[in-house]
Order: C-alpha cells, then sequence, then structure tokens
C-alpha cells in the first residue's frame, strides 16, 4: 500500500501538493514513484515561468521511462530542489519530504477545487 498523507493534495496524475500560504511543494506521489521505478533524472526547464493548472512543468526519467510532470495549481516556479541533481533518488527514498521537485508562488488558490484529498487519491490508484 502507498504511502498517502492526508495533509497534501493530489492530482489524477500523481502529483501531490503541500500548500504553504501563498507558496507550495510539488512532487509525485509514493505511488508514481514505485510505478516508475529507479528514478535517474529530473527535468525542470521552467524556473521563474508561470505555469497553468494542469500543464507540463517538467519531466521525470526512470531507467525505462520519461514520464511528463504536471502543474498542480497554477503558479510560478520559485524554486526547484537542486539536490536532485546529484541525488535524483531522493525521489523513491522521501518522494514527500527531501525529493520535493519545485516551489511555487500559487496564482488562484481556487483551484485547489479541482483536486483530489488522500481518500480520494487512495481511491484513484486502488
Amino acid at each position: 500500500m502507498s504511502n498517502i498523507p492526508e495533509n497534501l493534495l493530489y492530482t489524477n496524475e500523481h502529483e501531490w501538493i503541500r500548500i504553504e500560504g501563498d507558496e507550495a511543494f510539488v512532487g509525485i506521489t509514493d505511488f508514481a514513484q514505485s510505478e516508475l521505478g529507479e528514478i535517474v533524472f529530473v527535468d525542470v526547464p521552467t524556473l521563474g515561468e508561470t505555469i497553468d493548472q494542469g500543464e507540463v512543468f517538467g519531466s521525470v526519467e526512470a531507467v525505462k521511462t520519461v514520464s511528463d510532470l504536471n502543474m498542480p495549481l497554477s503558479g510560478e516556479v520559485l524554486e526547484i530542489n537542486e539536490d536532485l541533481d546529484a541525488a535524483p533518488e531522493l525521489v523513491n527514498q522521501d518522494p514527500y519530504g527531501k525529493g520535493w521537485m519545485i516551489r511555487i508562488k500559487v496564482k488562484d488558490i481556487a483551484e485547489k477545487s479541482n483536486l483530489l484529498d488522500a481518500k480520494a487519491y487512495e481511491k484513484l490508484i486502488a
């Protein structure tokens, strides 16, 4: 069974978001990293850009596949987790902690009504 923290919101594409005021941290879920397998590279070329909800902000590369990363909420990409450059395996080891991918400035908090809570996400992956 995947780890699904109650304090996060989720997308149908398996990203999570932790909202902290008008900023938020974004990554991929424990389920997503386990399905992808060993993460070897995280590519986020959108630093400083404003990305709409649902649009691609980057990609994650595993040994056998590459997967797009979709923005859970519209916002500006303020920071990329530079630790992932040297240690992309942090996404596998700690997807909700040290394996976060981007920090954003949230543009429209009302969009969170489009996201899943932990119970709804659990049903999605069941």
